[in-house]
């Protein structure tokens, strides 16, 4: 089953965003992912459109944060992406008149309710410049940047 991993790689470059003074271009993020400048473009869209970040064109131009990490959550990302599916359970509807499929399917629907819920009240209280922390903190034990490629040479 495929997975969506959007809101984990936009996590990731707006944490390298927050290391740089300079704009990142959408071929350096796409650089860091293996991934395409158009794709890139599309999704910060959606992250420029909420306020989050903004773009410039032109030489020296590129991606910037447009508010510091600590005002930004799990949650305002998951948003900006358009609330994703955080699950990837189905149902099955092969016989929908049968009542043991109708009782499973309510159950799952009702629990997949009940963990989505508290999945997003988590996101809410992470912000993340507590990510960027867990980085730094990371960054000083190890006494190396990070093992992803940096956005600059990208």
């Amino acid at each position: 089953m495929r997975q969506d991993n959007r809101l984990s790689r936009l996590l990731h470059v707006l944490i390298h965003m927050a290391d740089h003074d300079d704009p990142l271009t959408s071929e350096q993020i796409a650089g860091m992912f293996q991934s395409n400048p158009a794709l890139v473009r599309r999704v910060m869209g959606t992250l420029r459109k909420a306020g989050y970040v903004t773009s410039e064109k032109g030489h020296g131009g590129g991606w910037r944060l447009a508010a510091p990490l600590n005002r930004l959550t799990l949650f305002d990302i998951y948003q900006a992406l358009g609330e994703p599916a955080l699950f990837a359970f189905g149902f099955a509807n092969h016989k929908p008149e049968c009542l043991v499929e109708q009782a499973v399917n309510e159950t799952m629907a009702s629990t997949l309710k009940q963990a989505r819920a508290a999945l997003l009240e988590t996101f809410k209280t992470i912000r993340l410049s507590d990510i960027a922390e867990d980085y730094r903190q990371r960054r000083e034990v190890l006494g190396k940047s990070s093992l992803c490629s940096d956005p600059k040479s990208a």
